[in-house]
């Protein structure tokens, strides 16, 4: 199949790269003049601007946007819209609130334009194997779909989840559900290493996989991660959130559904932003009040 791909950073260009591999034939576009050349070389056609690329594919068109959510994808929309024809089918593959979404989806289907959102986890690693996609949308557009889906995926790693909107609210609480995975891992390794025992933390999460209940892909990379640097002492512990964990915990509040674990694990990347909190200086007070127990001066 023909399909436009509207971001080649780090998902985008990986994803454009399998789905040529997979012989279909893909252009795409970027804001970065290197990031073009970069996807020229690997013999993907690019266009100057998403205006350009939109006028380049023939009708009906499947343009793939991978740019970051919010105000971008809007302005995607807007400068994209007139340009397009009734039948051609936008996907949001970005991690865009699903509440956005069908937003969006309601504003395309009055021109008459098919519109999925295409919650995508894979990372860096998806080219070689492949992207697990979570894809909301009507019949029509995930029919239209299909072959790409069948290339950038593994074997069973994409599914039709239900309506405009649905892809996105289940990568949110993927998201979700993996802050609260890597917080658990942390807190840990933070435990070992600070035992007694000076354990080879490689090793020990490569054992770990071996048919242990805690075995997973992020033990794989926490492997890969201490064998390069076996203390960690090249990396500060400054953690981001995307916004997916944030949206997670909205929704579970909205909903009445208890997520401690979700939220708490949001919150310690907060946490991890922190140097010499008020907060704390707030607790060493109160306990050098109460019980004389020393401060520590700044």
């Amino acid at each position: 199949m023909k399909l436009g791909m509207i971001g080649l950073g780090r998902m985008g260009r990986n994803m454009a790269l399998r789905m040529k591999r997979a012989g279909h034939d893909l252009a795409g576009t970027d804001r970065s003049a290197e990031t073009l050349a970069e996807t020229e070389k690997l013999g993907i056609r690019t266009f100057g601007t998403a205006g350009e690329l939109v006028r380049g594919l023939e009708t009906p068109r499947v343009l793939w946007a991978m740019i970051p959510a919010g105000t971008p994808v809007d302005d995607l929309i807007d400068q994209v819209l007139p340009l397009m024809q009734r039948g051609d089918l936008l996907v949001d593959g970005g991690n865009s609130n699903w509440r956005d979404s069908k937003r969006r989806g309601a504003r395309l289907a009055q021109e008459g334009i098919l519109f999925a959102d295409a919650g995508t986890s894979g990372g860096i690693w998806g080219l070689e194997l492949g992207y697990c996609i979570m894809i909301g949308g009507s019949n029509d557009a995930i029919a239209r779909l299909r072959p790409a889906l069948d290339a950038l995926a593994p074997e069973g790693g994409w599914r039709h989840v239900g309506a405009v909107g649905a892809g996105h609210f289940s990568k949110m609480v993927h998201n979700g559900i993996e802050y609260g995975m890597m917080q658990a891992y942390g807190e840990g390794f933070e435990l070992l290493e600070a035992s007694e025992f000076g354990y080879d933390l490689a090793q020990l999460a490569q054992l770990w996989n071996q048919g242990s209940v805690v075995r997973s892909w992020l033990l794989e990379l926490a492997e890969r991660a201490f064998r390069d640097d076996p203390r960690l002492q090249n990396i500060r512990g400054y953690v981001e959130d995307s916004g997916e964990g944030r949206w997670t915990v909205v929704e579970a509040i909205e909903h009445g559904v208890p997520a401690p674990v979700l939220a708490l694990s949001l919150f310690e990347r907060f946490r991890s932003r922190q140097e010499d909190s008020f907060r704390d200086r707030v607790i060493a007070a109160l306990r050098h009040q109460f019980g004389g127990h020393a401060v520590k001066a700044k």
